[in-house]
């Protein structure tokens, strides 16, 4: 195979598993609003329904942003989608629609034929048409999708259930908002990939999945490479639809090289990835992968990376644009926000209350950024939200945890979903299943149970801290006996910080400041948690937060409150159109605590 996944162009809607054989669907799409609730009856998913869908979105952005074409902001339960494709099913191959995400509820139809049905609003899922599909090349897809905004059991993250935004809450994204695509496979091929990395062993455990359960005689054949450099490869044979092997490294096994070849910010090799799937000899399918040699843990109060000590420097990360919401308004934005972030001096970013685009993720791979992965949370506690959220939170890891930029799990935040826990055993103990829930979906990364406050277990203490008094701030975490204290205290948000029936918090877990900042230009109608009247204002004051906490001999991280303006909430770094509001490198110096902030 001459695809090599990890020095693609970042096209590719999934680039931890990689054919060349595949066809973007984004576009324009037919599209239809169905306030009244009628479409189904109406039988709109049919061929003969063309005449409903009048208007013309361009997909994949949401209806209510102006990329879309659409640009109607207000409460719109359900929405319909309707396109034309090409597509013939040849013998022994398979049709395959993905659709990246949609939010939240979604049914589709091929030729007026169900061809599936997903819920959850972050993770991509697929449809195989070929039994479905027509005579003739010409097809029509139909996507039907409900995400009611007034429904505070869903997570629904950033997603103002008011008309219009306010304070930290932003516009609603319905529907489509993740690339969709086709792909033509072999009847048996491989529908997932990832690996974990045992640097003491030097080698790569890996994990399959495969569309049918193999014949005999069916195997897998797993090949490593870093550019022109072999580094190990395997065959296993195939007895289930579940594939697990071992692939050994023997590079890594001289602890005085074996750096050249490990996953880091400053250096982040990726390591390229080929799988066969052999029937008899013969290889039936072919696809490419890559990972990222780097292990992650914790120990004695730090975030380990590679084994070692890792400050970690990150910016809270909205992933919104001005024009285009949740998607950003090119393929080549996605690398470009990465380099933002690094050019910034940030080692790291805690993606906020979403998913981020694969493609995100693959440059965040590609360029060297640690990545918290977190998720969207619901407003409202019921067995029906805790479902929801343990639903979609396992289809996030396991659609997740390919990416070697991916080091850290937060299934909660600020006890969302759960906010009176404190005094709630039924929603304390949601956040406690959701930690062991991930803990035994990837053991591999560390967890942080409830990042803010109230924090019930996990591996990391992960505190919000918007004192925007500079030297109130060095106060408190000015020692280790001082952080001792802010922790055991009412705690700077006036939430507890641990809760007090908190079950498995690691012993000596790191501290981190996960949320601070928050500072924001005077401006009518903008909010923040401070504001200040000009650059040289918010330098001082953004200045004096960050070193007080570089200088702590107490803490492991933080992360600033945040990389960018996000309407009207006007607290970042940089403005809605990624323009640093100071030079970038007296931002950097800033930051990293390197120079004259």
């Amino acid at each position: 195979m001459t695809l090599r996944a990890s020095t693609h162009d970042g096209t590719h809607p999934r680039p931890t598993l990689m054919r060349e054989d595949w066809t973007s669907l984004d576009g324009p799409w037919g599209f239809a609003h169905d306030d009244e609730a009628v479409g189904l009856a109406r039988r709109w998913y049919e061929p003969a329904a063309a005449e409903v869908f009048d208007r013309t979105i361009e997909v994949p952005f949401v209806p209510e942003s102006e990329a879309s074409g659409i640009h109607e902001t207000g409460f719109h339960p359900i929405v319909w989608y309707r396109r034309t494709l090409t597509a013939t099913a040849a013998p022994g191959q398979r049709v395959l629609l993905h659709l990246g995400a949609v939010d939240h509820e979604a049914h589709v139809w091929v030729d007026g034929r169900l061809a599936g049905h997903h819920m959850g609003g972050q993770t991509s899922f697929t449809c195989d048409l070929t039994d479905l599909l027509d005579e003739g090349p010409e097809h029509v897809v139909v996507v039907r999708a409900v995400d009611d905004p007034h429904d505070p059991e869903l997570p629904r993250g950033k997603q103002d259930w008011e008309l219009e935004p306010h304070a930290i809450w932003y516009h609603r994204s319905t529907g489509i908002w993740r690339s969709v695509w086709l792909e033509t496979v072999p009847e048996q091929h491989l529908t997932g990939f990832h690996w974990d990395f045992d640097m003491p062993r030097a080698r790569v455990d890996v994990s399959l999945r495969l569309a049918q359960r193999p014949r005999p005689g069916t195997t897998v054949r797993i090949g490593l490479a870093a550019g022109d450099e072999v580094l190990g490869s395997c065959e296993i044979t195939a007895l289930d639809t579940r594939v697990e092997g071992t692939v050994d490294v023997p590079a890594v096994r001289n602890t005085q090289s074996r750096d050249r070849l490990l996953w880091s910010p400053e250096r982040p090799t990726l390591v390229d990835v080929t799988v066969q799937i052999l029937q008899d000899g013969e290889v039936v399918d072919e696809a490419a992968s890559y990972l990222g040699l780097r292990t992650t843990g914790i120990d004695r109060g730090w975030f380990l990376l590679n084994g070692e000590p890792y400050f970690v420097r990150s910016v809270l990360e909205q992933g919104y644009w001005p024009t285009s919401q949740l998607t950003a308004p090119s393929l080549d934005a996605y690398r470009r926000e990465v380099e933002l972030i690094k050019e910034l001096g940030f080692t790291a970013a805690r993606i906020h209350q979403k998913v981020e685009d694969p493609r995100f993720l693959f440059w965040a791979d590609r360029l060297g950024l640690l990545i918290w992965g977190e998720t969207a949370n619901a407003y409202a506690f019921s067995p029906r939200a805790a479902a929801a959220i343990t639903h979609e939170w396992t289809e996030i890891v396991e659609q997740v945890r390919a990416h070697p930029s991916v080091v850290t799990w937060v299934p909660v935040n600020e006890s969302w979903g759960a906010r009176d826990l404190a005094d709630s055993a039924p929603q304390r103990e949601l956040t406690i299943a959701l930690t062991a829930l991930t803990r035994s979906l990837d053991p591999t990364r560390p967890v942080v149970s409830n990042d803010g406050y109230e924090i019930t277990g996990g591996d990391v203490i992960a505190l919000h801290d918007y004192e925007t008094d500079p030297a109130r701030l060095r106060e408190r975490y000015a020692s280790e006996e001082s952080t001792a204290a802010t922790i055991a205290s009412r705690g700077p948000q006036r939430r507890r910080p641990i809760d007090d029936a908190a079950q498995g918090l690691t012993e000596d877990a790191p501290v981190m400041i996960t949320e601070f900042g928050g500072i924001a230009y005077a401006a009518e109608g903008t909010w923040g948690y401070a504001t200040v009247e000009g650059p040289e204002e918010f330098a001082d004051t953004v200045g004096g937060l960050f070193a007080a906490l570089n200088d702590s001999p107490a803490l492991a991280g933080h992360c600033y409150t945040q990389l960018t303006d996000t309407l009207q909430e006007a607290n970042g770094l940089a403005t809605a159109d990624r323009v640093p509001k100071l030079p970038a490198e007296r931002i950097r110096a800033i930051v990293t605590g390197r120079g004259e902030g």
